[in-house]
C-alpha cells in the first residue's frame, strides 16, 4: 500500500501546472497560477531561487535574461532589481511566500534550484503553514538533504537524483531476474513519499511497467514530467503512474476528463 501523507489525499492521478502552465499567462507568474486554478487545478509545480540579499522567489531560472527584461545571475542581485524585472515584459516575479498565501487551499510541488534557498524555503513554509501541502524536490542530493534537515520529518520530499538512479537500477534488475535474484539495492527513502522524473533521460526510458510497479512496491507515488502529447499521456496513465505535470494544462485536463479521472 501506498504511504499516505496530506499531500497525496486526493483522488485519482494528480494533475500538476507546470510552473502555472503556458495558457494563463507567462511562467512562474502569478497570472498562470490564477489561470490553471480557474481551470480546477489544485497542484501547481514551481521553483525556488534566492535572490542576493535572500529573498526567496518563485522562479526557475539561475538568471533573469530568458523570461524576463531584466538581466542578470538572481543569486548576485538585490530584491529591489530582480523585483523590478518583469515576466515577457509585463509579469512581476512573485515571491514564493506570496505564491502559498494567495492559493491557500492548492497544493505546491518545489523544486529548489539553488543551495541558499533551502533555508528561506522552509521559514516560508513554517510562517504560512504550508506544511501539509508542500512537496519539495531537487536535482541536487546536497540541496534536498539541506531541506530536510531544516524541516525535519513532517515535510514531504521526493527522492533526489541518487535515490532515482537506485530505483531505476532495481526495477531493470526485477524486470530480467526473479525478485529473489535481483541484486540492485533499494533506494534511500528518508521522507520521501514520491519519485519525480521524466519519461526518458539522454534518450533511455525511465518510466515503465517496470519502474511504476517498483517505486509501488516502496510505497512510492510516480510522477511524470513535463508531458504535453495526449498519446503519451494516456500511455503513462496505462502505466499506472500516479501524477502528471504539463505546461499544456488544457491538453493533460482533457485526457483525464476523457478517461473520467478529472477531479482537479
Amino acid at each position: 500500500m501506498l504511504s499516505r501523507h496530506p499531500y497525496l489525499d486526493h483522488p485519482g492521478p494528480l494533475a500538476f501546472a507546470h510552473r502555472g502552465g503556458s495558457l494563463g499567462g507567462p511562467e512562474n507568474s502569478l497570472a498562470a497560477f490564477a489561470h490553471a486554478v480557474e481551470l480546477g487545478y489544485r497542484y501547481l509545480e514551481t521553483d525556488a531561487h534566492v535572490t542576493a540579499d535572500g529573498v526567496l522567489i518563485a522562479f526557475h531560472d539561475s538568471r533573469l535574461e530568458r523570461v524576463t527584461d531584466g538581466a542578470g545571475a538572481v543569486k548576485d542581485l538585490p530584491w529591489r532589481t530582480v523585483g523590478a524585472a518583469r515576466i515577457a515584459g509585463t509579469e512581476p516575479i512573485p515571491l514564493l511566500e506570496d505564491l502559498l498565501g494567495a492559493f491557500p487551499r492548492t497544493r505546491f510541488n518545489i523544486d529548489v534550484k539553488a543551495a541558499r534557498a533551502a533555508g528561506p524555503l522552509v521559514e516560508a513554509i513554517r510562517r504560512t503553514n504550508a506544511w501539509d501541502r508542500v512537496c519539495v524536490g531537487s536535482f541536487s542530493d546536497a540541496r534536498l538533504a539541506a531541506v530536510r534537515a531544516a524541516a525535519g520529518a513532517r515535510l514531504a520530499t521526493s527522492l533526489g537524483p541518487r535515490a532515482v538512479l537506485g530505483l531505476r537500477l532495481r526495477s531493470l534488475a526485477q524486470r530480467t531476474q526473479p525478485r529473489s535474484q535481483a541484486s540492485a539495492p533499494a533506494p534511500a527513502r528518508q521522507q520521501a513519499l514520491c519519485v519525480q522524473v521524466p519519461r526518458s533521460w539522454a534518450g533511455l526510458p525511465v518510466v515503465d511497467r517496470a519502474f511504476v510497479r517498483t517505486a509501488h512496491r516502496l510505497g512510492l507515488q510516480v510522477h511524470v514530467w513535463t508531458v504535453d502529447d495526449p498519446d503519451q499521456i494516456r500511455a503513462l496513465l496505462d502505466l499506472g503512474v500516479d501524477g502528471i505535470m504539463a505546461d499544456h494544462i488544457d491538453i493533460l485536463r482533457d485526457v483525464l476528463i476523457e478517461r473520467g479521472c478529472w477531479t482537479g
